[in-house]
């Protein structure tokens, strides 16, 4: 690392070898592109053993030239219950708060080390933004946080709160509160999560706020695009895939899915030799295998196990269409796979609300249908319609320079010209105190010569 490389300190929960969250691809593909951009990064992230799933592979997409310390971190529920209960206040504001005692004097460490211009952390992991803060506060040095979805939600038709236990809304709300004061940016990657925050804070400047949204890598769907090849071309049954988790009575539950399939069976509309529905790597696959057996749906739905992150994109681009749960609770977010399918040049089926930012996106993009997620009728008809739509094969809506606008690489991009202001800035306000200072210096001086004489 020379002397003037610009540096980033980065405060990750997610990274590799993290195995479940696109969360590890957003930093994995900053700290690997900003490089390009005149960013050296350096990652502080939590020893492996915290995470409950890991993928060892995904390791080796780690540059070599990026320094990663790992420090020790217990997961409160797993690690501090007795009898499978643990103590609340052991989990604010989340179940990784144990973290900070070893990522504060660490970050410390590596502050007086590669004297970073900027630190950067990233939610959803809360702690992470708190030690953020707390370096932040420690060292001046100016500070973006990566909200990337909103930390707290409200809604003022309902009155209901997320999260909805009132202990992790206070601290979440205090963490919020701190971030979006002190912090040089707040960063989201949807347009209705930056309003909602923002207008919780209306004494802020404009320029508090900044909007990044996720992304693709394009070097992973070329190592994907590789064992797509060698697939063999299919004819039927067409297959429609989800790649993701799917949340039990959420705002991904696939309930009303298969209640749409149970009824297009029955009448004949699709069958075991038309059509294939694969859930991907959904994490409650007990729970849904029930729900399948219930509807006779055990010949059409598959529920499979989790496959590596560049077998899991090939599979994206061998299928026939792509499948995205986002109910109205989530109408601020949109779920990062969604620039991965549209990387995939794949037709999109979104069960979703029509309000929400993810419909207003397939809207701008034009390679998707549009569905709610509870209402089995209307996702029966919207499905036959997609499926024709398939069955025509009508050619993707969007230009390559229009998809590669969304790759994480023009994010990052986008991440360095953000650095860069701030870096600018900071060097501009240190350089006017030095000059006001000279100014004073010399006033002084004068004064004392006039008095002198």
């Amino acid at each position: 690392m020379g002397e003037r490389a610009n540096r980033v300190l980065m405060i990750a929960y997610h990274y590799p070898p993290f195995g479940s969250s696109s969360g590890a691809q957003r930093t994995l593909s900053f700290t690997r592109h900003l490089g390009d951009y005149g960013w050296q990064p350096i990652v502080l992230t939590v020893n492996p053993a915290v995470y409950s799933k890991r993928a060892p592979n995904q390791l080796t997409d780690i540059p070599a030239s990026v320094p990663v310390q790992r420090t020790f971190a217990l997961d409160t529920a797993r690690d501090l219950s007795i009898g499978g209960k643990h103590f609340q206040a052991l989990a604010l504001p989340d179940r990784w708060v144990s973290w900070t005692l070893s990522a504060v004097p660490q970050g410390l460490w590596l502050i007086r080390k590669y004297r970073p211009q900027v630190l950067w952390s990233s939610y959803p992991i809360a702690t992470a933004h708190l030690i953020g803060l707390t370096l932040h506060r420690l060292s001046g040095i100016p500070w973006v946080a990566d909200f990337r979805d909103p930390m707290i939600e409200e809604n003022s038709a309902t009155g209901q709160r997320w999260p909805s236990e009132g202990p992790v809304w206070k601290a979440r709300e205090w963490i919020e509160q701190r971030t979006v004061r002190e912090c040089t940016r707040a960063v989201f990657v949807a347009p209705s999560a930056l309003r909602n925050c923002s207008r919780r804070y209306p004494e802020l400047p404009d320029s508090r706020w900044a909007l990044i949204a996720n992304g693709y890598d394009e070097t992973e769907f070329a190592k994907a695009e590789k064992i797509a090849m060698v697939s063999s071309p299919r004819r039927m049954p067409i297959v429609l895939l989800h790649s993701g988790l799917l949340y039990p009575g959420g705002d991904r539950d696939p309930h009303a899915l298969f209640a749409a399939l149970a009824m297009l069976r029955e009448r004949g509309a699709i069958s075991s030799l038309t059509l294939r529905v694969v859930l991907r790597a959904s994490d409650f696959e007990e729970k849904y295998q029930k729900q399948v057996a219930e509807f006779g749906l055990q010949q059409i739905v598959f529920l499979e196990p989790a496959i590596p992150y560049v077998e899991a994109l090939a599979e994206m681009l061998n299928a026939d269409g792509l499948l995205l749960f986002q109910g109205s609770d989530s109408n601020s977010a949109i779920p990062a796979k969604y620039y991965e399918y549209l990387r995939a040049r794949r037709p999109i089926l979104a069960l979703a609300d029509a309000a929400g930012d993810t419909a207003v996106e397939l809207c701008k993009t034009r390679v998707g249908m549009i569905v709610p997620l509870d209402k089995p009728d209307q996702i029966a008809n919207g499905l036959l319609q997609f499926l024709e739509r398939i069955q025509q094969k009508t050619p993707p809506a969007q230009t390559d320079s229009e998809i590669q606008s969304h790759s994480r690489r023009t994010k990052t991009s986008q991440l360095a010209q953000l650095f860069d202001d701030i870096s600018h800035g900071t060097a501009r306000t240190r350089q006017t105190r030095r000059e006001n200072k000279r100014e004073k210096g010399e006033v002084e001086l004068s004064d004392a010569q006039k008095v002198v004489g």
